[in-house]
């Protein structure tokens, strides 16, 4: 399929990881893709394997939680290729994440990490939102987890803003024909939950799935693919669960 021939998407923390792994599937599918990281060696390997495989990309170094970083990162992805028509949010502080409780943390360390895992997504969406209302229309997925529903401490209160955002920005820029969802991942196995979780969890987690395996990367990109597609085109405001059944919404 090529679904997103003659379209850009930007996916930021795109240098590894789940990000890495949807930067990958929209330029397989014919998307040009920017790469956005704020780590330049990874993200450059991954713009230039993505090249070398046959699909168009570059790097683009951001900060998220910076206005100026991120306006030149959307002023980048449309000098590259026109336009911008795809967000993918996914950049988080969570490789190296300190665990604490919100009583406690230290409220510095709780300030930056909520401005890269709440209001990142909301800086990037009002750099990038103006150049897709210029396309005629566009979609964004914002990186939420199942923390939203879940004892996590500040990295579940930053998922639960996350979704609310999603919610409110779908009234504000659905006029414009850009719509806006969520992904909720359960239990995911990447190197930076390996970093973060101590393993005897992660394995009570994953004996408490229906669905009995840790996720992978490649169980989100089919969900993250629909939404920004024209399959999803009357889909916004919503926010989808993809986790082995870990969590049971009504």
């Amino acid at each position: 399929m090529n679904r997103f021939e003659g379209k850009t998407a930007i996916v930021t923390g795109a240098a590894q990881g789940i990000g890495e792994a949807y930067a990958r599937a929209l330029a397989a599918e014919g998307a040009s893709v920017v790469v956005a990281d704020l780590n330049r060696e990874l993200g450059e390997a991954v713009a230039k394997q993505i090249t070398s495989d046959g699909g168009t990309a570059v790097f683009q170094e951001v900060d998220v939680a910076d206005e100026a970083s991120a306006k030149a990162l959307a002023e980048a992805a449309v000098q590259a290729y026109g336009g911008i028509d795809y967000l993918v949010n996914n950049a988080a502080i969570y490789g190296g994440m300190q665990l604490d409780f919100l009583i406690t943390v230290p409220w510095d360390y709780y300030k930056k990490f909520m401005s890269v895992n709440f209001d990142g997504a909301l800086n990037v969406t009002r750099a990038v939102y103006p150049h897709m209302a210029e396309r005629g229309g566009g979609a964004i997925v914002n990186q939420s987890s199942t923390a939203a529903w879940l004892y996590s401490g500040f990295y579940g209160l930053a998922k639960v803003g996350v979704n609310g955002m999603t919610q409110q920005l779908a009234t504000e820029i659905g006029p414009a024909n850009v719509r806006i969802n969520a992904i909720a991942p359960g239990p995911i196995d990447t190197e930076a939950t390996r970093t973060v979780t101590p393993g005897t969890i992660v394995k009570d987690m994953v004996k408490a799935l229906p669905l009995k395996r840790i996720g992978t990367p490649q169980d989100l990109v089919g969900m993250c693919l629909f939404l920004l597609s024209d399959e999803a085109g009357w889909v916004t405001g919503q926010i989808f669960n993809v986790d082995g059944g870990q969590v049971i919404r009504s």
